[in-house]
């Protein structure tokens, strides 16, 4: 029988010196933290990239719709912008999966969850940029352009809330501090 990793002359509820606490009550060596962490990155993906999917299905078949020649210049400029913008999501979305697959077997998945971290992060905010722009085009085709720019700014007002605003909040209730708010932390 195995004797349980945290086993020692202590006891078995010692920790080994293999075991890192970084004060979030968890007690696992860097590789077991960079596996958790890689498969936190992983299933965010996951559902982020069906979004994306979603966005980008809408996109391609608004170009086989009849009325798709009604868009005038602004409209057919952006509705551009935004296709572009859901091909990067969609790359930029995949590259964590590609650079590990790049990477896999050569023991450098602390460095792979950073930079998967950094890329999920980058995809998030060319996310939220093609969510607030499908949205005014969608108003501004639907309703007009006063509505498409209002549109546009409220979905920015929402997205800039709550993807970057309100997690700076509860970093800082978290903290008691403002000194490191907003800066990008690795989860490694």
């Amino acid at each position: 029988m195995n004797a349980p990793r945290h086993a020692d002359a202590a006891g078995p509820d010692a920790p080994s010196q293999l075991d890192v606490d970084r004060g979030d009550g968890r007690r696992e060596t860097p590789t077991e933290r960079s596996d958790r962490n890689w498969a936190e990155i992983l299933q965010e993906l996951r559902v982020a990239l069906t979004g994306t999917q979603l966005m980008s299905g809408f996109l391609l078949a608004v170009a086989f719709q009849p009325r798709f020649t009604d868009l005038d210049d602004y409209q057919f400029g952006l509705y551009l912008v935004l296709v572009a913008l859901a091909g990067l999501a969609t790359v930029v979305g995949l590259a964590p999966v590609t650079l590990h697959r790049a990477l896999f077997g050569r023991r450098v998945k602390d460095r792979v969850v950073r930079t998967g971290n950094r890329l999920f992060i980058a995809h998030l905010a060319v996310v939220g940029l093609l969510v607030v722009g499908v949205t005014g085009l969608i108003f501004d085709f639907a309703m007009g352009r006063t509505a498409g720019i209002t549109a546009l700014t409220v979905g920015a007002v929402v997205v800039i809330a709550l993807w970057i605003v309100l997690p700076r909040l509860e970093d800082t209730e978290r903290h008691g501090t403002v000194a490191d708010v907003g800066a990008v932390r690795d989860p490694a």
